[in-house]
């Protein structure tokens, strides 16, 4: 089996239905400008709304040098169909003693309520138990932001309870619902 660090620094390209998951290109950086100006969009992410373009290829460049050195990274959400970065989704960290991840995500607010990070969401976790074969992947959402639960339980994630004041965020302490799906989950579900 492929050693974390040789997966991510490869990024493969996943495919769903109507997207494709891949590595960031410089060239994406009008398209994640576009949805990380949006303070509606970085209201519930622990990064602030982009002011400027530079700030965008800054955090494309972030995410070149965490490929470069086989870290744990984001992948770039697009639409299959015209190739518009709308998004970005991938690991956080993952603990290879323990075979367990945490995994993030954001979406412009064009492609809200359209079922796009679900199906993001499920290409992420079958990479997740069938490529670096781990155990547990976790996700969380602050409890002001439900539209986030909603996503991680129809990607067959479970709810394990709330961490109170578990993030500083904006300038505030808050709490967030812990989402969670076992790989005794995954292989013993329909879905995939």
């Amino acid at each position: 089996m492929q050693s974390y660090q040789d997966i991510f620094s490869l990024m493969p390209v996943i495919r769903t239905k109507r997207l494709t998951l891949r590595a960031a290109r410089m060239s994406d950086a009008e398209d994640l400008y576009e949805y990380s100006r949006d303070p509606a969009v970085a209201r519930h992410v622990l990064w602030d709304a982009h002011t400027s373009i530079h700030q965008t290829r800054t955090y494309i460049r972030y995410l070149l040098r965490q490929y470069k050195s086989g870290q744990p990274s984001s992948f770039v959400i697009t639409m299959s169909d015209t190739g518009k970065a709308i998004g970005t989704i991938g690991f956080m960290w993952i603990q290879q003693d323990h075979r367990s991840a945490e995994v993030g995500y954001s979406l412009s607010r064009d492609y809200w309520n359209r079922g796009i990070m679900t199906e993001a969401l499920r290409a992420i976790i079958d990479m997740g138990f069938t490529k670096l074969n781990l155990n547990r992947i976790e996700a969380m959402h602050e409890v002001d932001n439900p539209a986030s639960g909603k996503v991680m339980q129809k990607a067959g994630m479970h709810y394990e309870g709330r961490l109170r004041q578990r993030v500083y965020n904006k300038g505030r302490f808050a709490d967030v619902d812990l989402y969670a799906i076992l790989r005794q989950d995954f292989v013993s579900s329909n879905r995939y």
